[in-house]
């Protein structure tokens, strides 16, 4: 397998991003909302706060006790919308289980949902509509589009837990042509489907979960998968198996995680134009 290096992708694109920011005459701003102490969320918005600061973005970050009140992170959110200094909101997730999230994600006004998961955006994307796209979705694309292949007539298996990740993405991957199929808990069939697909793209939370001998030789093989086991941050895929395989697979780490920090500083810039 060749390895999709996502690091040096996502280095190129910021490095584009800077520039436009440059070019734009104003600074973007960035606002995220963390609530909780989950390490995994602080690790991400850490990494959101120092790619931010390195493309010459304004970055604020708000970080609150899991026992907070709902309507104080909704009243934090309305005053993020009406600043003109703020261009994108983003609230990290998962958030505490006395959380309405769906009330709270929908609580950004959509010109400033930087993560692309407001009903509204939501609604422009199953209708094919332009819309806010989520990062992770948009890294997907760009890893794929690095190997040179080309969507139209692929077969396309999305292996998630649920519709909420998989629906969408499947659109946006038929609407360029693919066959996609999508593949939730139990999990039936996935050996076969698997072995048929010439782009698996995982996101189970599964460590290991998928084995190498499964793919079909020459796929392509994005892995959206993180999980934590003892030091070690391993994806879905058992990466060691797929060695002696013809394709293409992404890391974890060095994947999915910093192209989708890229897509979302481009998300912001689009944003802010």
């Amino acid at each position: 397998m060749q390895i999709i290096v996502g690091l040096a992708l996502a280095k190129k694109i910021r490095q584009d991003i800077k520039t436009q920011i440059h070019d734009l005459g104003f600074i973007p701003g960035l606002a995220v909302i963390l609530v909780g102490a989950d390490p995994a969320s602080h690790i991400y918005v850490g990494k959101k706060e120092k790619a931010c600061v390195e493309a010459g973005i304004h970055f604020e970050k708000y970080l609150y006790f899991h026992t907070e009140p709902p309507e104080k992170i909704l009243d934090l959110i309305e005053k993020l919308n009406q600043r003109d200094d703020i261009h994108g909101i983003l609230v990290q997730l998962p958030l505490p289980s006395h959380f309405d999230k769906d009330l709270i994600i929908k609580s950004i006004v959509p010109k400033k949902d930087v993560d692309g998961f407001h009903p509204e955006n939501i609604a422009l994307l199953d209708q094919g509509q332009a819309a806010m796209i989520p990062p992770v979705y948009m890294a997907i694309l760009e890893l794929i589009k690095s190997t040179g292949a080309d969507l139209s007539g692929k077969k396309i298996s999305i292996i998630a837990n649920s519709e909420i990740f998989s629906a969408p993405l499947a659109k946006i991957l038929q609407a360029k042509g693919g066959e996609v199929k999508i593949i939730l808990p139990p999990f039936e069939n996935i050996e076969e489907t698997i072995g048929l697909s010439d782009i698996t793209i995982t996101a189970t939370g599964k460590p290991n979960f998928i084995k190498g001998e499964w793919l079909k030789d020459g796929a392509i093989v994005i892995d959206c998968g993180t999980t934590r086991v003892g030091e070690r941050v391993v994806g879905d895929v058992d990466f060691e198996s797929t060695k002696q395989k013809n394709g293409w697979i992404t890391p974890v780490p060095g994947g999915v995680g910093p192209m989708t920090i890229a897509m979302l500083l481009r998300n912001l810039v689009r944003l802010a134009k």
